[in-house]
């Protein structure tokens, strides 16, 4: 007589739990699926336009203190290249120098403006291809991203163009004044301030692929020998300047953050097993 098993509510070993379903569902959901070229190139020109806006709106807002910009970034140039004074120390070479200059000005701030913005779509763009506990860190990398390239400006305005300009002004003789044209002059403090922005990013790229279990800090340590000579190759191209006082102001700098970077690894790196 052949014997008949009675049905069972446990399922078959080969067949995963409704909770193991349910989380799997969960990851494809926050992963975002799968995206079609077109449909990637949609959300390009989505975030893309929001951007424009947002620099659009930034740059509306800094051209009401557009003068009070001015007088920021170009005064303490003025001083350093005239000794402390301020009176015809840069020139004006073209006829539109002082418009194009504000201009500029107005543009630069306007983009200081919507970098927050700027970061979040860069974020949102990305998104779609992340898990759901991966997109949580939003918040932190635009706040990251805005700070440590607010911090990378600063450092650009107050300590790294003061010391190249003043390596520039050395070479003055009793026979040559050094009287700049303020239009390459701010040119080169744009160059040096986006440079120093980008490469402060270092610590915020860092944090973002820690959390994603794609860097440790050992991975980092143990490369550290390559990461000092890719450090020096792009202090020589980044540099606005030819000069080794400029390129010695990036390359520091750099250092120093490589540094913070091992340790914001090492903080928030994904634990595994072994951990």
């Amino acid at each position: 007589m052949a014997l008949v098993p009675f049905p069972s509510n446990k399922p078959a070993p080969h067949e995963p739990e409704d909770d193991d379903l349910r989380d799997r569902d969960d990851e494809l959901d926050g992963a975002g699926g799968k995206m079609s070229f077109l449909e990637h190139l949609d959300e390009l020109r989505r975030r893309l336009i929001i951007s424009v806006y947002a620099l659009v709106g930034g740059c509306v807002i800094s051209f009401i203190f557009v003068g009070r910009l001015q007088d920021f970034i170009m005064l303490p140039i003025a001083r350093l290249v005239g000794d402390g004074q301020t009176t015809e120390v840069l020139q004006i070479l073209a006829p539109m120098g002082g418009l194009m200059l504000m201009m500029k000005i107005g543009a630069l701030g306007g983009l200081f403006i919507a970098l927050p913005v700027i970061i979040l779509q860069l974020w949102l763009f990305i998104a779609p291809g992340l898990y759901a506990n991966e997109k949580r860190f939003a918040i932190p990398f635009v706040l990251m991203g805005t700070a440590f390239f607010l911090l990378g400006a600063a450092f650009a305005h107050y300590i790294a163009f003061p010391y190249s300009w003043t390596f520039f002004k050395s070479f003055e003789t009793t026979y040559m004044s050094f009287k700049p044209d303020v239009g390459y002059t701010f040119s080169l403090w744009v160059k040096m301030v986006l440079a120093f922005g980008a490469i402060f990013q270092m610590p915020t790229i860092v944090f973002f692929l820690a959390r994603m279990g794609l860097v440790t800090a050992r991975f980092l340590i143990r490369h550290f020998k390559y990461a000092v000579l890719i450090i020096f190759v792009l202090a020589a191209v980044l540099s606005p300047g030819t000069d080794v006082i400029s390129q010695a102001m990036m390359a520091g700098p750099m250092l120093v953050l490589y540094g913070l970077s091992i340790v914001i690894a090492w903080l928030f790196q994904k634990k595994t097993v072994e951990d």
